[in-house]
């Protein structure tokens, strides 16, 4: 397994266009987004497949798959549902 490189990323070119949209994290360098001062998502090639690792809470990633368009699906709405949490969006509309 390795980072993936350039060619790698070219193929990811949408989804990575939709990550560095969302408020909260930030691309220090190309694929690679932290939030806050830590990384967040990074990308790996492994037998042909492309996978993000995503930090979900402290100090371990988890792997998913990001080769089809559904699969890029899933992971940006976990990124997003990270970004801003049920909870949080509830609290605000009971301020209101």
């Amino acid at each position: 397994m390795r980072h993936a490189n350039p060619g790698d990323l070219k193929e990811l070119e949408g989804l990575l266009g939709e990550l560095r949209g969302v408020k909260g994290i930030v691309e220090k360098k190309s694929g690679i987004f932290y939030r806050k001062s830590k990384a967040f998502l990074h990308f790996h090639e492994h037998d042909g497949s492309l996978f993000a690792d995503l930090r979900l809470k402290g100090t371990e990633f988890d792997r998913y798959p990001v080769k089809t368009r559904s699969d890029q699906a899933r992971l940006l709405t976990l990124v997003r549902s990270i970004e801003f949490p049920s909870e949080t969006i509830a609290s605000r509309a009971t301020r209101k």
